[in-house]
């Protein structure tokens, strides 16, 4: 009976599937390893010693009671470059909370609310302890509460006042943050799944071979599905950027033209990459996994949800370097900041040089079947 069962179709086919399977450690590592590695990565980020870190702007105009709290309780420290207060408070049940305190100006103060290096700013305005942040960021919001609960400690004079100002100011509020990062991620989407899964199904599929015998281009070839590709992604933004603004009021604070340059450099810079993804790939299976393992660690890290400054300062310096990182950052310098040519000439220029070489490799080793 075990003989018969074992001839039967169903059992054939299964262990043929399996062992089909078995002979692709590509196919298993894409489909069983990387995702633990990428739920490894967002542990790191989320889950570190059950620590909680906000980082809080202070413009001063006169010595405040915060200044001898932070005599007495903080640990001054040097980070970035710059002198920084750090206060930890325990708590072994909900956990540790540090405050980094840094001390500046009030111009520089919003700029680093718009990059997300601050969580909220404190000012000592006429004697008054003043808390300004987005009460629709929840981040911020937690660092307030956090904040004022140590300043009402009852070591604290009984004359200390505070008072929360709302800071609803266009570029700091968490959609000025959000929508250039979903238009970042919206344009390597395209790219990566218009070009680089078209070939590979294409190439799996057989189609390809076709168009060997033919006198078409390569780059010819290539080119005419980027730029179906570049259309798609600026009919995506326009219509993007058009219902964000009636609905949520954004503007763009900085100049169109550098807008439309990063814009271009970056649309450039995922196609090249896209090519060189697709170029020698013959199994959809294979191209899905190397389309995920170049796009999801950039999509995790590059500050597209949320700031990359949650993950470990000695990891920040790496993921400044990954081209998303540097799109969603110029985007959201011409949007939040005001950002014009002489800001954005470098990353565009990086991007674009990274895309035309990664395009020129592709083209050199594509192959049609």
């Amino acid at each position: 009976m075990m003989k018969q069962f074992k001839n039967t179709q169903f059992y054939q086919l299964v262990i043929t599937q399996f062992l089909e399977t078995m002979r692709e450690p590509a196919v298993l590592f894409w489909g069983i390893g990387f995702p633990i590695l990428i739920s490894l990565g967002l542990g790191v980020a989320f889950t570190q010693n059950k620590e909680y870190k906000f980082n809080i702007a202070v413009v001063e105009t006169q010595i405040s009671v915060l200044d001898s709290l932070l005599d007495t309780y903080a640990v001054q420290k040097l980070q970035k470059e710059k002198n920084t207060y750090s206060w930890l408070l325990k708590d072994v049940t909900l956990g540790n909370t540090e405050l980094v305190f840094f001390f500046t100006q009030w111009d520089d103060a919003i700029i680093a609310l718009k990059r997300n290096e601050a969580d909220l700013i404190v000012s000592d305005s006429a004697g008054v302890l003043t808390y300004y942040f987005d009460p629709l960021n929840s981040q911020a919001q937690l660092a307030y509460l956090k904040l004022s609960q140590v300043m009402q400690n009852p070591d604290l004079s009984k004359e200390n006042k505070k008072n929360v100002q709302p800071l609803t100011l266009v570029g700091v509020r968490y959609i000025d943050f959000l929508i250039p990062g979903l238009i970042a991620l919206g344009i390597i989407n395209q790219l990566f799944w218009g070009v680089s899964y078209t070939i590979v199904e294409r190439r799996s599929q057989k189609l390809l071979r076709r168009v060997v015998a033919s006198p078409m281009r390569k780059s010819n070839f290539l080119i005419a599905i980027i730029l179906v590709r570049v259309v798609m992604n600026i009919v995506e933004t326009a219509l993007l950027l058009f219902f964000t603004h009636l609905f949520f009021g954004t503007v763009i604070q900085g100049s169109i033209g550098a807008l439309m340059l990063i814009y271009l450099a970056g649309n450039v810079a995922f196609a090249g990459i896209a090519v060189l993804i697709a170029c020698r790939t013959a199994k959809t299976e294979v191209g899905n996994g190397i389309i995920n393992a170049v796009s999801m660690p950039m999509m995790v890290l590059s500050g597209i949800f949320f700031s990359y400054h949650s993950f470990p300062d000695w990891s920040i310096g790496f993921i400044k370097l990954l081209p998303l990182t540097t799109f969603a950052d110029g985007l959201r310098s011409i949007f939040n900041e005001g950002a014009g040519w002489m800001e954005i000439a470098t990353p565009s220029i990086s991007l674009a040089t990274l895309g035309i070489i990664c395009f020129v490799a592709g083209v050199k080793w594509f192959k049609w079947y």
